[in-house]
């Protein structure tokens, strides 16, 4: 089982750092931050370069001559209806992630404006600010990452590894060996890390939940141990099976409970007011997304730059460090679709999404901000992972829709890891479309450890840290992989279409 020498090191290295964030989770948090720093201080504008880089690239494949070029063999037909398509692309981009910042960010980037001297205008840059984070860059960044790995799988049957399209355009030698082991290690390295804050993240805001349900907060982190140890039961078992098509049924079930929450709070809060910052959230935003993916807020004060280091940045290398993992997914179910099609399926109707989301949860946020004297924003300072569930508490049935958001979150966080531990392990034995039951355990068991760390570290910021660290030399991956993938789309049209 443990023969493959890439399977062998990725372990290796998730198991110490998952080691030195339980014996010292402080002492990890802090050298994470540093280093980060550091990075993002050098680097900033390299990590938007390449974001941009990859939202034109997908703009330009929609409009040229590759367009038409399908992800199979030229009479291959799509295995899935479209609607069932993109039911499944909300279900990868609709997780726990969305649940637990859908208020709380947009009135954190409120905050920021109004704390250097905005005005009630401050509410509409920070809905924009917030649609930009997860929109068009992030799903170009999946995108990308998908198509590639479709390609060359479907297409031109490679393995599915990160490694793949290197190998299979530059040829195998020792050069383009070793950077392809290189390659699919980090991106396993990535996907590990970043999945492990997604675990913190949802635990956080289950715990929150719970709190508000029962009012059990003075058990602090021994309720958040409890859920912890509550899910990884719940995650353990589908990874000694093959449970495919149940893990698909859990994840469009959360991704049902999260619009019926959604349509809830856009029915019985502030519509006007929510419909009217969807309308106008979405006309700032596309009239601005392009723009702002060059911004690096260079001749800004240090605490501007703090603030693009600890959400914009972050975010970049949070998508990055999700791409390979995303990607595979997507790439699975597209096979026979065409890159036009693809392209402006994962793109543009998961950000359209996004906007309508952060419009309703953002709006009876900054509805509540601005017109009334209740606590939201200095809960958002405060425990961002308690906001929403304050927001619903101001509506009818709130013990409902709390529960709602705790069952949602934890079917996130479940299909997730049984999803993140079946990449993984394909990863890390040779491109296996169906990798042993053992080697998924073991990167269970390597998921829950780091989910742990980051939950010892009680703080979303240390989260946020980690993952940035573990993804950040994965932005180079991902360039050398759509470099392959142009000079492929070019040798199989001769250079011209």
């Amino acid at each position: 089982m443990l023969k493959s020498p890439l399977l062998v090191v990725a372990l290796a290295l998730t198991s110490i750092i998952a080691a030195w964030g339980v014996a010292d989770p402080l002492g990890l948090a802090a050298t994470a931050s540093a280093l980060v720093k550091i990075q993002f201080t050098s680097r900033a504008w390299f990590i938007m370069l390449t974001v941009s880089f990859m939202l034109i690239v997908c703009i330009w494949l929609v409009f040229s001559q590759y367009g038409s070029i399908v992800l199979g063999a030229d009479d291959d037909v799509p295995e899935f209806s479209t609607i069932s398509w993109l039911t499944m692309l909300f279900a990868a981009g609709m997780g726990v992630g969305l649940l637990y910042w859908g208020t709380a960010e947009p009135l954190t980037h409120y905050l920021a404006i109004v704390e250097e001297g905005g005005t009630r205008e401050a509410a509409s840059q920070a809905l924009f600010i917030t649609n930009f984070h997860w929109g068009l860059h992030a799903w170009a960044i999946y995108a990308l990452t998908g198509l590639v790995m479709a390609y060359f799988s479907f297409r031109l049957g490679c393995p599915s590894l990160v490694s793949a399209p290197l190998i299979k355009v530059f040829g195998t030698n020792r050069m383009t060996t070793s950077v392809g082991w290189l390659s699919d290690l980090l991106a396993i390295v990535a996907i590990a890390i970043g999945l492990g804050g997604s675990i913190a993240m949802g635990v956080f805001q289950i715990k929150e939940g719970v709190d508000a349900l029962f009012g059990w907060q003075d058990i602090g982190l021994t309720l958040a141990m409890i859920v912890f140890a509550v899910l990884c039961l719940a995650y353990f078992p589908p990874l000694l099976v093959d449970l495919s098509k149940g893990m698909a049924v859990l994840s469009n079930t959360a991704m049902g409970i999260a619009i019926a929450l959604m349509v809830f709070v856009l029915l019985f809060g502030p519509t006007h007011f929510i419909m009217g910052g969807i309308t106008q959230g979405f006309g700032e935003y596309f009239g601005s997304a392009l723009v702002q993916g060059f911004r690096t807020y260079t001749f800004m004060d240090e605490r501007t730059e703090n603030w693009f280091q600890d959400w914009t940045l972050t975010y970049m290398v949070w998508w990055l460090a999700w791409a390979p993992f995303v990607g595979v997914f997507i790439a699975r179910i597209s096979k026979g679709r065409t890159i036009r099609a693809f392209v402006g399926g994962v793109v543009v109707v998961p950000t359209l999404f996004s906007i309508v989301w952060f419009g309703v949860f953002g709006g009876v946020g900054f509805h509540s901000a601005l017109n009334t004297d209740g606590p939201i924003l200095d809960l958002t300072r405060n425990n961002a992972s308690a906001v929403t569930f304050y927001v619903l508490e101001q509506y009818p049935a709130s013990w409902l829709t709390i529960s709602a958001v705790i069952a949602a979150a934890f079917l996130f966080v479940v299909t997730s890891v049984v999803s993140a531990a079946f990449v993984l392990g394909m990863f890390s034995s040779g491109g296996d479309l169906n990798p042993d039951a053992r080697i998924k355990a073991i990167w269970g068991v390597i998921l829950g450890a780091l989910g742990l760390v980051m939950i010892l570290s009680d703080s979303i910021s240390a989260v946020k840290s980690i993952i940035a660290l573990g993804a950040l030399p994965f932005v180079f991956v991902v360039l050398l992989m759509v470099v392959s993938f142009l000079k492929a789309l070019k040798d199989e049209t001769g250079g011209s279409r």
